[in-house]
Formats: structure tokens, sequence, C-alpha cells
């Protein structure tokens, strides 16, 4: 399978890190259900789990918990010192200011999807969101019986872009709640203050809530041009509560480790905002349905938060040098593929419209090129005209299993 001269050398320059030495059995091996969900000859790109092995310190945390033998339950609150280190990791990473009884853990960021929607809109009244995003905003205002309102996002030079005229027209006197996912999944956008300084005057001139799902905060690789080349701007994750105390009252804030520490299966998120009285309608709601994290989640948040960041620094190195090889391979080697660089997380959402493939990309790459991508069709299924032409890519595998699974897509695409 032939590959440029450049990328031959970004992959044959030797294992210089421990993520390339992952090897395809050893994924397929795992019980979770990445490189399950598939036949065994696919090669999985599809869901957002890393493939890489999480911190050592996590791991530690875990195994010495469950060898002290005492799995009962934990303080209400959380562990002990749970919440400050949440608390100090916002205001330290991100400027977000909060105090420790401005926190819910939750088991996750779906159940705060929902909680928000039940709590922030009644039945049949108006939520917005904007497409394309995470299925679960879709499916949580579904599932709580609220009107779903689309006001899709639109490509710009920098990427995908708020349509605020659109959300303008959008908004109803029945319209309660935006949702808002920053950095984005599936574009990978991580929006600047400006744009959100924006949004957030549409949002106080309607009195909208705001629910927003930042669980990929810790994601951030920065811009890169078309090539993979960093561009020389710097980006900063900014929350949307930090914008000031008016919108810090009317924002709830989804946030959490799994994504970034890579340990979605151990089911721990937090809700958080200073608007006291929201926390309080929120905790009421979750009562009896919606459990904090469980102890285990909770030993490996503490480490995460606490010791884990050399081991994060070293994955957004790796993960900026798969973003590199995937824009640079679909410049020179997919030139019916248009993809802006992801600023955030490890995911890339790729346009194949120009590539005239006759049905969604990601059936037809998964029949023909054996490999597992996410529809675009489950990021806004009732948009006109539909997303079937894209295809969400996880990055966040070994240099060379990805090349391998691009490889696989251009000869596949290529008469």
């Amino acid at each position: 399978m032939r590959l440029g001269n450049a990328l031959s050398a970004l992959v044959d320059s030797g294992m210089s890190h421990p993520f390339d030495a992952l090897a395809e059995e050893t994924l397929r091996a795992r019980p979770s259900v990445k490189w399950r969900h598939f036949p065994e000859d696919v090669l999985a790109c599809w869901v957002a789990d890393m493939d890489f092995p999480p911190a050592e310190e996590i791991l530690r945390a875990v195994t010495d918990f469950v060898a002290a033998g005492d799995l009962g339950y934990p303080p209400m609150t959380g562990l002990a010192g749970l919440r400050e280190a949440v608390c100090d990791r916002l205001a330290e990473r991100h400027g977000l200011s909060l105090e420790p009884d401005d926190l819910q853990a939750l088991p996750g960021i779906i159940p705060g999807l929902n909680l928000a929607c039940s709590v922030l809109a009644g039945p049949e009244e108006g939520v917005i969101v904007q497409p394309p995003v995470y299925p679960p905003f879709m499916s949580a205002v579904h599932g709580n019986g609220r009107e779903l309102v689309y006001n899709p996002m639109r490509e710009g030079e920098e990427g995908w872009e708020f349509d605020l005229e659109g959300l303008e027209r959008a908004v109803k006197p029945s319209t309660r709640l935006l949702m808002l996912c920053n950095p984005q999944n599936p574009t990978g956008r991580v929006f600047r203050r400006d744009e959100l300084e924006a949004l957030a005057e549409v949002v106080l001139r309607h009195r909208l809530w705001v629910v927003s799902d930042e669980l990929h905060a810790d994601l951030v690789l920065g811009d890169a041009a078309a090539n993979g080349r960093s561009v020389g701007r710097e980006l900063r994750h900014v929350p949307f509560a930090a914008l000031g105390a008016e919108v810090a009252q009317r924002t709830l804030t989804l946030y959490g480790p799994t994504k970034a520490f890579n340990i979605a299966g151990l089911k721990i998120g937090f809700a958080m905002s200073r608007n006291r009285e929201l926390m309080e309608r929120l905790r009421l709601a979750a009562s009896g349905l919606v459990a904090s994290g469980n102890v285990l989640a909770q030993a490996a948040t503490l480490a995460a938060y606490r010791q884990g960041d050399s081991w994060l620094d070293g994955t957004l190195d790796y993960l900026r040098g798969n973003r590199a090889a995937l824009l640079e391979f679909t410049a020179r080697e997919l030139p019916g593929v248009r993809l802006h660089a992801p600023q955030g997380t490890y995911l890339a959402w790729l346009d194949f419209r120009g590539s005239a493939l006759g049905g969604p990309a990601a059936d037809f790459l998964l029949e023909r090129a054996r490999v597992g991508l996410n529809s675009g069709v489950d990021f806004g299924p009732d948009l006109e005209p539909g997303l079937e032409g894209f295809a969400r890519l996880n990055f966040a595998t070994s240099r060379r299993l990805l090349m391998r699974a691009l490889g696989r897509i251009r000869d596949t695409l290529t008469p």
C-alpha cells in the first residue's frame, strides 16, 4: 500500500513513543466496544475512546482502592478532596472560578444533558441544538418530550461557526434552552472568546438557559493549517460560564475526566453552576434517578486531576502528531475529501461529498474500505440537506494504524 514519501518517513521513523507500539491484535483482545463492534477485518476509527492505555497513576489509584477492601458508599459529597480537585483544575487551567457546593457528580455527561432538558425547559418547550453535534443532544431533547429546534452551524474559513442570524430566527417565545458543545464534537472547533461572547449576547437578550458540554476542554490541540503545520496562534478553551456573572447565572456546565484521560467506562462527570437555585433544582430532579459517580470512578478522577497531567501532556503531543499526519495525508492523497483542521478533541469531521459515493459515506467506507467510522447522519439526521456525505474519524490510535486506515480509504476512493 503506497504512502507519500513524507508520510513514509513519518511512519517509519522508529518507535519514539510508547503509543507507537499499539498492536491491532492487542486492541482486538480488549473487552471494550470499540474493537468488538465491527467484524475482525475492519479497522475501528469510530467511537470516542482513545486506544491509549490510561496513566499509570490512574490505574494505580483504582487498584489501590480495591486492595484497601472498602467498596462501601462514599460520602454524599464524594471522596475527600474530589470536588476541590475539580474546582482547582477549572480555575488553574480554564479560568472558571467555582466553589465545591457549585458541583454535582453524575455518572457521565449524557445524564447531565437529560437533566438539563428536564429542568431548564418544560414539556413541548423549545431546546436549540447546533448540528452537526454529538447525537445525545438530540436524543436528550426527544426523550424528555421537548421541542427540538435546529440551528445548524455553517462553514467558514476557520471551520464550523455559529449561525447567529439563524439563531435569532430560531428563538420563539416558547424557547427555553440552548445546548452548546465546546470543544465541539464532531468538528473539533475550539470556539474563540469573541465567538462565545457574540453567542452570549443572543442568549442574554432572549433570556435563554445554556447547557454547555465542555467534556473535551482538556483536549485542546491548537491551530494547524491544512498541511498539519502550526499557524502560530495559541488556542485556549474558554468556559461559557467564564464570560461574565450574568452568563454564569444562566449556564449549566458539564465537565469531566473521561475523554481526556481515557476512562469513559468508569462513568463519571460533573454538572456545575454558580446559580445555586439551578443546582438545587438539578439535584432534586436527579434524586432517586441519577447517582453520582461510583467510588472507583471518583478515585480515578482524583488521580487524573492531581497526578495525571504529565501523561495528558504527552498524549496531546502524540495527538498533534497524528493530526498533522491526517491533515497532510488528506491534502495529498484524498483530493475529493475536505477537512478543517480540528483544533481540539481527537475527532476529525471528514467531508466526502466531493467523492460522489452515492450514499452515506460511513456505509460506503465500511463496506468497501473496511474502515469503521461514525456516520454523519447521526450528528443531525433531520437536516436538509442531510449529513450523509460526512463521517467522523477518531485519530486517537497508533500512528501506524491510523495510516493503515487512511491508506484503505485512499485506495477505495482512487479510480
